[in-house]
């Protein structure tokens, strides 16, 4: 079974996109998705968060909440927004996101490879929100939201993908955000055999975002395996949707971390336990560290450079994470947070929002202390993954983020 295959993908037709693409579903609330629908009936947000379509009241797991989807995702194909491929393909994509740029390829990734941990993953998932992607992918019968995944760079499939991105793409659209998403079907014969083999000779994908779609669907795969009479592990439901792109062209942004409170100390009484493991000085500007090792803290109106004294460093992959490394020694000992996946007292900005929402909402009072964090190395993220480790909650935040809409994968 090839790690990936290329699928018949389900797209808008040209000329419409720009009236279906949209945000991946998991980054904004209910109320926001609202917004963003208002006068975009074709949103492909009415299939990946089809509660806006429901009354307020209604709980985003409830059986209707998939049933609309579905209903969403038939309406738009009876209407002719949505279309198959006529053959498999697999798809180059292009990000675009001011001056950096990513170029991958959208596939079908192998469900029993990422069962075999051939395709590594680095976090746990939740059982409510993996729960919440079996009915999702069951009820649509399709894969909507596409899992990223990381390959480390290599020459044959990158210069396969700059090659076919060199033409005219099928699809351009730049988002709301001003994100430009490209995209070149690829079904030429000798192309798809190429990549098919370069990447069967990977030693593994990485899961970058993702988790629990990738988790959702190896368990839709058992299921229907399970049902099945007589399978020969060429079903579609054997391979999920996938975007995967080289290592070397990854852009990870800070993770930050706010604090409700001090834990019962008062700003000076912290300011000392600090000084137990890290150096500090204050500054008059926003503190953007810069490198491992180095934090940025807003207390009390004003902000610090913090570093964390050689002594307490850790060659582990895990524990000599930034993320790893101010829980072991702050948060966790000083300010008596010790899972930061349920404690409420603690809360993640990702780096897009930028270091002045960390002042703001120290400074609206509902919160006493923010951390920024540098950013995750990918081969860092990569190391874990190797190692069979799992790293922190809320340790990477991928930017510019995939589009929702662009391409997905029906399971026939």
């Amino acid at each position: 079974m090839p790690l990936i295959k290329p699928f018949t993908g389900l797209r808008p037709v040209v000329g419409r996109e720009a009236e279906v693409v949209a945000p991946p579903y998991d980054v904004m609330n209910r109320e926001e998705a609202k917004a963003m629908v208002e006068g975009r009936p074709w949103s492909f947000l009415h299939i990946s968060r089809p509660e806006i379509d429901l009354p307020d009241e209604t709980d985003p797991y409830d059986p209707a909440v998939y049933a609309k989807g579905r209903e969403n995702l038939d309406r738009m194909i009876a209407e002719g927004l949505l279309a198959r491929d006529p053959r498999p393909a697999y798809y180059a994509y292009r990000l675009t996101m001011g001056e950096h740029r990513q170029t991958g390829i959208v596939a079908a990734a192998s469900v029993a490879a990422y069962d075999a941990d051939r395709i590594k993953k680095h976090e746990f998932t939740r059982p409510v929100k993996e729960d919440d992607r079996v009915r999702q992918i069951d009820a649509l019968n399709a894969q909507t939201g596409p899992v990223f995944l990381v390959y480390r760079a290599d020459p044959e499939v990158d210069a396969i993908l700059a090659e076919v991105a060199a033409g005219t793409p099928d699809m351009d659209v730049t988002a709301a955000d001003g994100v430009r998403h490209e995209l070149w079907v690829i079904d030429d014969p000798q192309r798809v055999d190429r990549l098919t083999a370069a990447f069967d000779a990977m030693d593994a994908l990485y899961v970058a975002d993702g988790h629990h779609r990738s988790a959702a669907a190896s368990r839709v795969a058992a299921a229907r395996r399970e049902a099945s009479q007589a399978h020969t592990g060429e079903e579609s439901w054997n391979y999920f949707l996938s975007v995967i792109f080289p290592h070397d062209q990854m852009q990870i942004l800070d993770y930050n971390r706010v604090v409700r409170d001090l834990n019962g100390l008062s700003a000076e009484d912290f300011l000392v336990r600090v000084a137990e493991r890290f150096d500090f000085t204050q500054e008059d500007a926003p503190v953007r560290p810069r490198g491992p090792g180095e934090f940025g803290m807003y207390l009390d109106g004003h902000w610090y450079r913090l570093r964390l004294r050689d002594a307490y460093r850790s060659d582990d992959p895990v524990r000599g994470l930034d993320m790893s490394l101010l829980a072991d020694h702050l948060i966790e000992p000083v300010l008596g947070i010790s899972d930061p996946r349920r404690d409420e007292r603690i809360d993640f900005v990702g780096g897009i929002r930028g270091l002045e929402a960390l002042a703001r909402r120290v400074d609206s009072g509902d919160w006493a202390v923010a951390f920024a964090l540098y950013p995750t190395a990918i081969d860092a993220l990569m190391a874990v993954a190797d190692a069979g480790q799992v790293m922190p909650p809320k340790s990477t935040w991928f930017e510019p983020k995939l589009a929702d809409g662009l391409v997905s994968h029906v399971l026939d």
